[in-house]
């Protein structure tokens, strides 16, 4: 009898899976991603309009349950889940006290962010999409990353506002608290060659030591953060990789230490 060898995380460490969506056009490989969801993510992904929108959901929850089955001896199709009042799922079961989770999509990217016993959050974001960002920034950011993004020469604005956008993201999933958490009342602070800072405004009773943040750039076209409760200075590192579901990892992980 083969034994499988599950993959090992440690508390100072986060993995973090990638997949490209629109690049999977493999029709078994999509019948089988199908054969993982259960009756609920089904219905869900049917409800989507148009035929991109439900490869992404297909897509990212098979990886998610994939992703889970690395570690742990729980066949992918046979986890359950239930999900916070804001909408963030976590493990039901034996395994909910001990694997935590993190799924984000945008076009072009779906990731999942995976550690061991602390909140958790990640998010990616397609940074050359349509739309405002300097003016959202104005709107809705602290003032002091208004102000930090204001003094950047024009052309750096979009880069900067998705690192803001990614790890504010980031922080609110961790959270598990939704948008019900005033983005303008916690800033980022970005220094070149430090990890990012956190400062909270006295209403949000939230502690900056108590956060580890990790920026990451997938590709050009894509910002990614994620967000760890755990104590600022205690070691912490991200390994993240490109992955096909079902068919293999598709490039060797990366390390990024905070």
């Amino acid at each position: 009898m083969s034994t499988v060898t599950h993959l090992e995380l440690k508390p100072d460490e986060v993995h973090v899976w990638i997949v490209e969506p629109e690049r999977i056009d493999d029709r078994q490989l999509l019948e089988a991603y199908w054969g993982l969801l259960d009756a609920r993510e089904r219905e869900k992904q049917r409800r989507f309009r148009f035929e991109r929108h439900q490869r992404q959901y297909l897509v990212s929850h098979a990886l998610v349950r994939l992703t889970l089955s690395r570690y742990a001896p729980v066949a992918p199709q046979a986890w359950t889940f239930a999900t916070n009042a804001y909408g963030r799922p976590e493990v039901q079961g034996e395994w909910g006290t001990k694997l935590r989770f993190n799924l984000s999509h945008t076009d072009g990217m779906a990731l999942v962010a995976v550690g061991t016993g602390a909140e958790l959050g990640a998010d990616v974001e397609d940074a050359q999409r349509d739309g405002e960002t300097a003016e959202i920034a104005d709107h809705y950011f602290a003032a002091s990353e208004v102000a930090a993004l204001r003094s950047l020469p024009p052309e750096r604005h979009r880069e900067r506002f998705f690192e803001y956008w990614t790890l504010k993201e980031s922080y609110i999933k961790a959270r598990g608290a939704g948008l019900s958490l005033p983005l303008d009342q916690f800033a980022f602070h970005l220094e070149a060659g430090q990890s990012p800072r956190v400062s909270f405004d006295a209403r949000m009773r939230d502690e900056p030591d108590a956060w580890q943040f990790v920026q990451l750039r997938p590709s050009e076209r894509h910002q990614a953060a994620v967000a760890l409760k755990r104590a600022r200075g205690l070691p912490l590192s991200v390994r993240w990789q490109f992955t096909v579901p079902l068919s293999g990892d598709t490039t060797p992980p990366r390390i990024q230490a905070a």
